[in-house]
């Protein structure tokens, strides 16, 4: 570390603020289900996340050798296109928080990363291949492949219970179904941390592969594998509410067995393609499960005027964020003061975004599932609501039996007056 320079150790640092929002982003995956069911309280369940984000920093390096090594070309690569790389990918994550949509901040950075290559070296800097086969069709397939095991399973496990008519038995399957719940839950958190505190080791190792610290195709080394960690654990702990309040109440209205099914399925995704070194977002897994889920049940619904704000804030991420990063490239490939502009713009800019957050602040009090706030469901599955017939048995439609008791009155009758005469 001794031959680190200045320019190195502001990029080591903004690649950890990067890292720090990627974990207050995207603590809505892990959580925002567990919270909105009930299985965990708000503060509980974001610490819970920190504590299994650190420690999944540490089960792997194969994302962050792709990321590394992979997406774009190491030789003539400078260390400023890394900077100008996560100023794009910073700035992006910052003002989907502010509107609350859960967008991908592994996009963000590689959007990023490669607008700010393509600025400095040209097309030729990109491995298109693998930008094809581990970014880009992971990015397609994740949130379809959650989002269908997360339909059958929630459609499997309502047909398993539909003859569950006790009212003791509901409680305890209720029960069960929240502690597998918080199970899941920590599964998704330790998966995130394993594939998105890698991103974040990736740009840092690339940084020095860039400033001669590392040789090429360098393994992150142990420092850099640990600040990583605690910085995504640090900014998981901060929650961001904004997102969880879309996840866990704007996309459907979930049931424990349905979050359960839902957090499952975007886990054993999620920790798959870690294994085989895909960098996929964790974000579109967990949504697409959480969709998935709310259909899967009989007479769920999906709000679909929210869903559409976020495909559409997925599909914009890669490139805004690129062109973000090729014009900080811009900047900083004309000297240092270039570098020392693009710095003072970051932080105005995040500045500015928080100071319009505080307008209307969102915190762990405001998430209440019952305050009529979520959006009505749309037109698409008000009508897949109306053919589709109703679940057998109070297990699948989450009633007691006390629920189901009421009384029908009886129908008025008019009896004649006997103190008037009848009208002949």
């Amino acid at each position: 570390m001794e031959h680190i320079t200045l320019l190195l150790a502001i990029v080591i640092v903004t690649a950890l603020v990067f890292d720090f929002t990627n974990g207050f982003h995207d603590t809505a995956n892990a959580m925002a289900t567990t919270i909105s069911t009930g299985a965990l309280k708000p503060k509980t369940a974001v610490a819970m996340s920190a504590v299994l984000n650190l420690i999944g920093a540490f089960l792997s390096v194969e994302v962050a050798k792709t990321i590394s090594g992979g997406i774009v070309n190491e030789d003539g690569l400078k260390t400023e296109v890394i900077f100008a790389a996560l100023v794009g990918a910073i700035l992006w994550n910052l003002l989907t928080w502010l509107v609350g949509l859960p967008s991908s901040s592994s996009h963000a950075l590689f959007g990023g990363l490669i607008g700010a290559a393509v600025m400095s070296a040209g097309w030729s800097s990109i491995n298109g291949g693998t930008v094809v086969t581990k970014v880009l069709l992971p990015a397609l397939a994740a949130p379809i492949v959650a989002g269908l095991a997360a339909y059958l399973a929630t459609r499997l496990t309502y047909r398993i219970n539909r003859n569950v008519t006790d009212e003791n038995q509901l409680k305890s399957t209720a029960k069960g179904y929240r502690a597998g719940q918080i199970a899941s839950a920590g599964l998704v958190s330790l998966a995130h941390g394993t594939n998105d505190a890698q991103k974040t080791m990736g740009i840092i190792t690339l940084a020095l592969v860039t400033g001669g610290v590392l040789a090429p195709g360098s393994n992150p080394p142990l420092w850099v594998i640990c600040s990583a960690g605690v910085a995504i654990a640090l900014g998981t702990y901060l929650g961001g509410w904004r997102i969880i309040k879309t996840m866990g109440t704007g996309l459907t209205d979930l049931r424990p067995a349905q979050g359960f099914a839902a957090q499952t399925s975007a886990a054993t995704v999620i920790l798959a393609s870690s294994h085989l070194g895909f960098s996929l977002s964790t974000t579109q897994s967990c949504s697409g499960a959480v969709m998935g889920a709310g259909l899967g049940r009989a007479g769920g619904v999906v709000r679909w005027s929210t869903a559409t704000r976020m495909f559409v804030a997925w599909g914009l991420t890669l490139p805004a964020a690129g062109l973000v990063g090729a014009g900080a490239e811009f900047l900083t490939k004309q000297g240092p003061w270039g570098v020392s502009v693009t710095a003072v713009l970051l932080v105005a800019g995040s500045a500015a975004i928080w100071l319009l957050s505080r307008r209307k602040p969102v915190d762990h009090h405001s998430i209440d599932v019952n305050d009529g706030s979520a959006e009505p469901a749309g037109v698409v599955t008000t009508a897949m609501a109306a053919v589709t017939p109703p679940p057998t048995g109070s297990a699948a439609t989450g009633l007691t039996t006390a629920d189901l008791q009421t009384t029908i009155p009886a129908p008025a009758t008019t009896t004649a007056d006997p103190a008037r005469p009848a009208t002949v």
